[in-house]
């Protein structure tokens, strides 16, 4: 037989209101307390029925996921830190993808969240780098927490915590210079995501900090996708290419792109990391999927995440959050895909 609340307060000998105010994790309850009914609560197996808890208080305790992104390893990762912050403090996930090109976008997710009864949204590009979206989310009086490439906060709209790509994208073209790579080439995500612009940008700050000139026709335009790596690797390493243009060296703007890259120049002959080294981003399962494993930075994406709902419920809580984390810096990975030039 399920145990019931009930069970909980008679197994710790408090009252229900104290059970209700330890799984709501409300900082009023003493340490001795809050420990006799957590041992009542894991040796009896309880499990709070939290869609009715919604329903009967005036408080929700469900928060959402917004999102819009076509990389199946970012979703998974985001909502599965998400979800682990839920579990650990009473909260139920409503997972929402939405297509953000879609007319009245904004008015749907509005609909979604107040018939959810949802206290508050994390959001991951695009939706957090839209400001006017954003707005109308907190003008509703719904707390917003961003997960946003960057060092500073853009506004003062709601929390952020802060992906420094900028800074790991130098750390990464500066490995490449270090094995003595010059020509560097860089394939780009999509242009609409901040992600690509700063990581672009750490791109271009290696190349001018090592006194090494910028070569346009070794950037290529491209999307976050394995078919984007392929196609930008034959473009860069094709017999067409001018010798002087094809580099040695490739930064891709994230691990898909640069399995894509790899897989490409194979069908080239070309050797990794003998004739060329190619980098990734993010270290995904793409980068220790493919051969050579790929190098990389550590974007910890279930960490960001778990971080960022955590934020959250502690402003619908309207609670301190002293273990925040405002910025994230992605560390270099080396392996085997990149090399020493010959």
């Amino acid at each position: 037989m399920k145990a019931t609340i009930n069970d909980v307060a008679k197994l710790s000998g408090v009252s229900i209101k104290t059970v209700s105010r330890v799984m709501n994790n409300e900082p009023s309850v003493r340490q001795l307390t809050r420990e006799k009914v957590q041992a009542a609560v894991k040796e009896l197996n309880y499990q709070p029925n939290l869609a009715a808890r919604n329903l009967a208080g005036t408080k929700s305790y469900t928060i959402a996921y917004v999102y819009d992104n076509p990389n199946a390893y970012y979703v998974i990762d985001m909502q599965e830190g998400i979800l682990a912050a839920c579990r650990q403090q009473g909260f139920e996930l409503l997972i929402n993808p939405c297509d953000s090109q879609q007319e009245n976008i904004t008015e749907d997710v509005i609909n979604t969240i107040k018939q959810a009864r949802v206290a508050g949204l994390v959001l991951t590009p695009p939706f957090s780098e839209n400001p006017e979206f954003v707005k109308r989310i907190t003008d509703l009086d719904i707390h917003v927490v961003r997960i946003m490439s960057g060092d500073t906060a853009p506004d003062e709209l709601s929390p952020c915590v802060m992906v420094n790509d900028r800074d790991a994208a130098q750390t990464i073209t500066q490995h490449l210079i270090d094995l003595g790579h010059n020509k560097i080439a860089f394939i780009a995500g999509g242009a609409e995501h901040m992600s690509t612009i700063e990581r672009y940008k750490g791109y271009r700050r290696a190349l001018k900090a090592n006194n090494i000139e910028f070569n346009k026709n070794l950037l290529i335009e491209g999307e976050y996708s394995f078919e984007s790596g392929v196609n930008g690797a034959k473009q860069l390493m094709s017999l067409d290419n001018a010798a002087e243009d094809r580099p040695s060296a490739i930064f891709s703007c994230n691990d898909e792109i640069a399995a894509g890259a790899l897989f490409a120049a194979r069908l080239m002959n070309i050797s990794i990391p003998e004739q060329l080294s190619i980098a990734g981003f993010e270290n995904s399962p793409f980068s220790r999927q493919t051969w050579p494993k790929l190098t990389t930075a550590n974007q910890p994406n279930k960490e960001i995440a778990k971080n960022a709902a955590s934020l959250l419920i502690s402003q619908v809580r309207k609670q301190k959050n002293n273990n925040e984390i405002s910025q994230y810096v992605p560390q270099l990975v080396v392996r085997d895909s990149t090399g020493q030039l010959s």
